[in-house]
């Protein structure tokens, strides 16, 4: 039998071992409150693997992408391949939301990079903006996980090619 605890739950059940106070009944009912602020917000949208086929300057690109998606009002927008200095090298748009189908993968390209350039792999949410978990890497060395700034490169939400619409 698996068990899975969080710190909220670890403070919970510390909480209820002790005496039973009005202030533990307080702090319950804050944490209980902070975790329900939490499902209500919109995570962002990461990326879980990248794989890459093909040749130079025409690689196919699938991208797995975990997101919380609720449907066109909060999905998973795009994923875009940038280079380190922060420019836009392809981006494959997401037309519809992936409600029930978590983690999901699209493939794109073709990509014109080289073999050895470099690049950040990274997804989009259409109400929250980039994620800080991204794949860095190249076809020559391969992709890794790695965490960047949301804020890396941000103008790059308002630059072509854009979503024209969400379908479901």
């Amino acid at each position: 039998m698996n068990f899975s605890f969080s710190s909220s739950h670890i403070v919970l059940l510390m909480l209820m071992c002790c005496c039973s106070t009005d202030k533990n009944q307080d702090i319950v009912e804050n944490i209980q409150a902070e975790e329900e602020m939490e499902q209500l917000q919109p995570g962002p949208a990461r990326v879980t693997d990248v794989s890459i086929t093909g040749e130079e300057n025409g690689y196919s690109f699938s991208v797995t992408i975990s997101s919380p998606d609720t449907g066109c009002n909060q999905y998973a927008d795009w994923w875009e391949v940038i280079d380190l200095q922060g420019n836009l090298v392809y981006r494959r748009i997401l037309a519809h939301s992936h409600v029930d189908e978590q983690p999901f993968t699209r493939s794109g390209g073709p990509v014109e990079i080289t073999k050895d350039l470099e690049v950040y792999v990274r997804a989009h949410m259409n109400n929250s903006g980039y994620g800080g978990r991204v794949f860095k890497g190249s076809v020559q060395i391969g992709f890794t996980s790695e965490s960047l700034s949301a804020d890396f490169a941000k103008t790059l939400e308002t630059m072509a090619p854009q979503p024209d619409g969400c379908v479901f």
